[in-house]
């Protein structure tokens, strides 16, 4: 009860507060104010719990343009009260006011879908001895296929497939709903090489063994607390979970290869020096979204050391993706949509 009503007031303050406000400046009748308004407040809760389940190309509209708004609503929020301390002290109209803040804000999410539909082509080139020949692979995370669509999937193959990598790494939330079908998944199947996996969080919140039994039968090696070694490489692969130290409880029973070049997948970016401490040379992840939208940043900066981007500590790396695709509204604002290719390369003894 308490959080509904905390969800309550949150979805006041965000969605209701700042929509009627805006009907008002516009003149709308209170009967059209409160038919406009009503469904933009109770929109999450429709998205989250009246059409969580359901299927269909409608349902799927509906939950997409409620997580729209949703994304949006900091901005309509921010300027919302800015127009009210600027309608206090200057003589403005507020219709003029009313428009313009619509304006702005369907040009800002004309943007933000740009942004997320269009992932960057991240490049990070590293460096070896104990590599014998350059290496290119890619990475992308946090898919969320489910919230995002096959034909966006069939989009981020076809560019990573443009770099020509050798292998492709998935470090978790490939999925987000349960009964993801094959049909849905097959666009993995034009990448131009061997693919691995490691399971996020939200695998394990839907139907994690349906997920592997369809992602194997499409050829994808989905490494679950093992490892594989390709050409002087070993992929490790580790479960997604909720403690802080899974890095720590798993490795030590899993025979890290001193000769070869290790890169270790794990969803989240904990464990950078625990990776080390067990002779990992380049540990990959995802997660954060880098806060997916301006403000969110400031609480991922918050909750993780270890945000977006490339760390290191001592020879050992951390490099995480801010997430190929989105959770909730297909929007970025101050981050970005990313495929990451590395470029790995031998040094001299």
């Amino acid at each position: 009860m308490r959080i509904f009503l905390i969800l309550l007031i949150l979805s006041l303050i965000l969605f209701a507060y700042p929509v009627w406000r805006l009907g008002e400046w516009l003149d709308l009748s209170t009967t059209t104010n409160l038919i406009v308004t009503t469904p933009m407040f109770l929109s999450q809760f429709i998205a989250r719990w009246a059409l969580r389940h359901r299927t269909g190309t409608l349902a799927f509209i509906c939950r997409g343009a409620a997580d729209f708004f949703l994304g949006l609503s900091p901005v309509i929020l921010i300027q919302v009260i800015l127009a009210e301390v600027a309608l206090v002290l200057f003589n403005w109209p507020s219709t003029n006011v009313a428009f313009f803040i619509l304006a702005t804000t369907l040009l800002t999410g004309i943007w933000g879908l740009k942004k997320a539909w269009r992932p960057d082509i991240v490049v990070v080139p590293l460096s070896s001895k104990k590599l014998k020949k350059p290496v290119r692979f890619a990475q992308i995370s946090d898919v969320h296929i489910g919230s995002r669509t096959s034909r966006f999937l069939d989009t981020v193959i076809q560019r990573i497939n443009e770099h020509n990598p050798e292998f492709l790494c998935i470090t978790g939330d490939l999925i987000d709903q349960p009964g993801i079908t094959l049909e849905k998944l097959k666009p993995l199947t034009k990448f131009k090489g061997p693919i691995y996996y490691c399971i996020g969080n939200h695998e394990r919140y839907e139907d994690l063994d349906e997920i592997v039994d369809r992602l194997q039968t499409l050829g994808v090696e989905v490494l679950r607390n093992r490892s594989v070694e390709i050409d002087g490489l070993q992929l490790i692969g580790i479960d997604d979970h909720d403690n802080p130290k899974q890095v720590a409880r798993v490795l030590p029973f899993l025979d890290v290869k001193d000769d070869h070049y290790s890169i270790l997948l794990y969803h989240r970016p904990h464990g950078l020096e625990d990776a080390h401490r067990h002779g990992i040379d380049l540990k990959i992840s995802g997660h954060t979204h880098a806060g997916q939208i301006v403000p969110f940043h400031l609480a991922v900066n918050k909750v993780f050391e270890y945000g977006k981007g490339l760390y290191q500590f001592e020879d050992t790396y951390l490099y995480v993706n801010e997430g190929t695709g989105t959770w909730g509204p297909t929007l970025r604002l101050g981050t970005r949509s990313e495929i990451t290719l590395f470029e790995l390369s031998p040094t001299a003894v």
